[in-house]
């Protein structure tokens, strides 16, 4: 029963079609040309929203991928690879707080790597532990914690950029890697993945006393990151508060969101999200441009007919509702392709920089929602025109 009544009801709006539908299927053409001008307002906006994604989401990768329930770092410091840095000897303090089961340091630092093939120099993030007590959450890394115990001996990030030489591919034939790292020389023994940025284009991990070998003797004792684990049913913000009363005013302690969100306040006043942002706005408004270019355009043709509803006794807001119709169709329709294209452009842009940019759902719904939005101040604006269609003019 239930069935059949879909079934009628399906019948009944294909024999009388809704207005704005009607309106917009008569001009085939024109509405096409609307389609594939949303559609690349759409590209533009999500091009944009997915390089500021990427920008945000790369700057926290290294933080999101440390083991810990709490981070010290020095209050100096604005984002991580600043260079900022406070004593080792905070986090031997920080340990004799009741409750806290270790403090780790984490060494960050930029080396100047050689390629082994065409002696280009290139800048690399150089992340540091103690193998002993191993602080980052990559399965492949921890899998090689042996290799970093031996004398100038590194892990390779494979997603690092091109500029880097080819060390995964050459590691994977078998051959041995070898080159000149700050001045030192040093063996690649084995790969990890963990992805480049739009700042950093690339990684190695090593440990403290490489670190010690590559930045000198006085450089273990300078710590980039505290990693702090506490013992099982500790309260965090307990232990948080009193690592704090103890330590020195130079040192901050942060829970896992505040180490994430400090990073990201430091990148949300850089010019690159500006530009970014800029750019999801100029798309916004090509958008606007286009749709309220086709809607005027279909209200100019079809003035005689709008006059002749209103003198069968349709109002103005009736009216809107139409053009308003039309324009939430020519959104949901050209959303579409704009949306399935830019998951190609995407997976293109990630091949080409190496850069992880995934369409995340957040991403696709904000513009969506920002497609909906501009057809609708369109139609608000074409709106002025159907206000001056007058029955008396007409007849």
């Amino acid at each position: 029963m239930k069935l059949q009544s879909l079934k009628n009801l399906l019948t009944q709006v294909s024999k009388e079609p809704l207005l704005g539908w009607a309106q917009l299927a008569h001009q085939k053409v024109r509405s096409c040309v609307a389609m594939a001008g949303i559609a690349f307002a759409d590209i533009l906006i999500f091009t944009q929203l997915g390089f500021n994604a990427s920008l945000f989401n790369g700057v926290t990768r290294v933080h999101e991928h440390l083991k810990g329930d709490l981070f010290l770092q020095s209050n100096r410091a604005e984002f991580l690879a600043d260079g900022q840095t406070f004593s080792r000897n905070q986090l031997y303090q920080a340990n004799a707080v009741e409750g806290v089961k270790s403090a780790s340091p984490f060494y960050y630092a930029y080396g100047k790597w050689v390629n082994p093939w065409d002696k280009k120099i290139v800048n690399v993030a150089i992340m540091a532990f103690n193998p002993a007590r191993p602080v980052m959450d990559l399965p492949e890394v921890n899998q090689q914690l042996e290799k970093l115990k031996l004398p100038d001996t590194v892990l390779f990030d494979s997603q690092s950029q091109p500029d880097f030489g080819p060390v995964a591919e050459t590691l994977a034939k078998g051959e041995t890697v070898t080159t000149e790292l700050s001045d030192r020389r040093v063996k690649v023994d084995g790969i990890f993945a963990l992805g480049s940025t739009l700042f950093t284009e690339g990684h190695i991990v090593t440990s403290d006393w490489n670190y010690l070998r590559l930045f000198g003797e006085d450089s273990i004792d300078k710590v980039s990151v505290g990693i702090i684990n506490l013992e099982p049913g500790a309260d965090l913000q307990t232990v948080q508060r009193a690592i704090d009363a103890r330590l020195p005013d130079d040192v901050k302690v942060m829970n896992r969101e505040e180490f994430l969100q400090s990073e990201k306040a430091y990148w949300d006043k850089h010019p690159a999200g500006v530009i970014f942002n800029f750019g999801v706005a100029m798309g916004f408004i090509v958008g606007v441009v286009i749709v309220y270019q086709v809607l005027y355009s279909d209200v100019n043709d079809h003035l005689a007919e709008y006059a002749t509803l209103k003198a069968m006794g349709y109002s103005d807001r009736q009216l809107l509702a139409v053009v308003f119709q039309e324009g939430t169709i020519l959104a949901v329709l050209g959303f579409v392709p704009g949306f399935a294209s830019s998951i190609g452009i995407y997976s293109l842009l990630g091949s080409l920089t190496r850069i992880p940019i995934a369409m995340g759902g957040v991403v696709a719904s904000q513009v969506f929602a920002l497609t909906i939005l501009m057809c609708l101040i369109s139609a608000a604006i074409a709106m002025r025109k159907l206000q001056s269609a007058d029955p008396a003019d007409v007849f």
